[in-house]
């Protein structure tokens, strides 16, 4: 068992204000970091985050039975192995590639056309609260096929079912409030399943009920579930990103030139930030065996959380790793949104998250469109930056400055 530092938590506040600045200790120092209030190990090596990715006999996804499984209403994408995991990964998979990621993208554009537009007069706007947010409840919801008049409602159940995936630990009132809003979101999408099953559209809910497992429909609840796997997924770490991106290359004047110059070294911005500040920085697993790693033991049946943040800023996966470039080497933006990816921001291996591509896609759809927009965007003077998160991480408010560009279409 690691060695447990009493000064140090991952849990704490002083962690939750800037994890980054702690990421070398504990890579250098304490590789497998055990915090005996939860009996979790963290680990934070790029080689062994990898391995526990990697290694789906050892390190099981089991652990999303408790995580997941109660707001998802059944088992989610990660937790399937086998033909099953093939079978509806693959569904899954069908829905954002393709023509479907083309036509998809058309309606990702749409709505940040709408949403952007009040704010082109004012030269100013938060990219998460005016805008990250909204975009990716809307976009999801388009998707889906589910009315956007809810899109309020189905933010706040979202919300508590998000809470309970993510949050460490929960006290017993949080807990009973995330279980009511999963309860309180199947409720809302039973009539639509059934309905969609009647008559069946173009939309995502009506592939997944017209679609087959061993020649058998998926049940009403296998559908539920899958639905808020999408749901859970395509909107957490939208919104993050975009802000993450838009914030790096504020940062950065010289890289923000050089993207505004070259829309071609977007994708390369976007594979950066996620490399630099992943939205999703654990990842859970658990052991199914007594196993060393960096030299201690981790025990069969403890929780093992990847901790993605800390790999990817690993100096042995990759060179000045503190520091943001687009035109890094070791990154490769071909293959940064694929299973060959160095970073980890998608995870890796069998569990790989499914909307890689659809990623890429809606954060250089929007931010090429800001940026068509947008002339000398900036921080607003005296906005305060701040980050929250532990499980997943993004900026709480990003409020930028800008001057509207010339071609920009006056608001409605």
């Amino acid at each position: 068992m690691p060695q447990v530092n009493p000064r140090f938590s991952v849990l704490s506040d002083d962690f939750a204000a800037d994890p980054y600045r702690h990421f070398a200790r504990l890579r250098e120092q304490d590789a497998i970091h055990y915090e005996s209030v939860i009996d979790s190990y963290f680990v934070s090596r790029h080689r062994d985050v990898k391995r526990v990715l990697t290694d789906h006999e050892t390190f099981t996804t089991e652990t999303l039975q408790e995580r997941a499984e109660p707001v998802m209403r059944g088992p989610v994408l990660a937790q399937m192995t086998g033909a099953e995991h093939t079978a509806k990964r693959k569904i899954v998979v069908r829905a954002f590639t393709g023509r479907a990621l083309r036509d998809q993208m058309g309606v990702v554009h749409a709505n940040a056309a709408e949403l952007v537009a009040p704010f082109l007069s004012r030269g100013r706007i938060d990219l998460v609260d005016d805008f990250g947010r909204p975009l990716a409840v809307n976009v999801t919801l388009d998707i889906l096929g589910l009315d956007k008049r809810d899109r309020h409602q189905l933010a706040a159940w979202h919300s508590g079912v998000a809470e309970f995936i993510t949050a460490i630990a929960l006290t017993p009132e949080r807990r009973r409030h995330c279980l009511d809003c999963a309860d309180r979101l199947e409720g809302y999408l039973a009539p639509i399943i059934e309905e969609r099953r009647r008559h069946p559209g173009e939309d995502l809910i009506s592939t997944l009920c017209a679609a087959a497992f061993d020649g058998i429909a998926m049940t009403d609840r296998e559908v539920t579930a899958l639905i808020i796997n999408v749901m859970v997924a395509a909107v957490e770490p939208a919104d993050k990103t975009l802000a993450l991106l838009f914030k790096h290359l504020i940062d950065h004047p010289e890289q923000l030139a050089q993207v505004r110059k070259d829309p071609a070294l977007l994708p390369a911005a976007i594979a950066e930030t996620l490399r630099y500040t992943p939205p999703v920085q654990l990842v859970p697993r658990r052991a199914e065996r007594d196993v060393v790693l960096a030299g201690s033991t981790v025990p069969a049946g403890a929780t093992v959380f990847c901790m993605i943040g800390a790999a990817n800023r690993d100096p042995a996966a990759f060179a000045a790793p503190d520091a943001f470039d687009i035109h890094r080497p070791d990154l490769g933006t071909a293959r940064s949104f694929t299973a060959a990816a160095q970073h980890l921001a998608f995870g890796t291996g069998l569990h790989q998250c499914v909307g890689a591509a659809f990623a890429r896609a809606e954060i250089e759809t929007v931010a090429g469109l800001l940026l068509s927009l947008f002339d000398e965007v900036r921080h607003t003077p005296g906005a305060r930056y701040r980050e929250t998160g532990l499980y997943t991480r993004g900026p709480a408010a990003l409020r930028v400055d800008f001057t509207p560009a010339r071609s920009a279409p006056a608001p409605p």
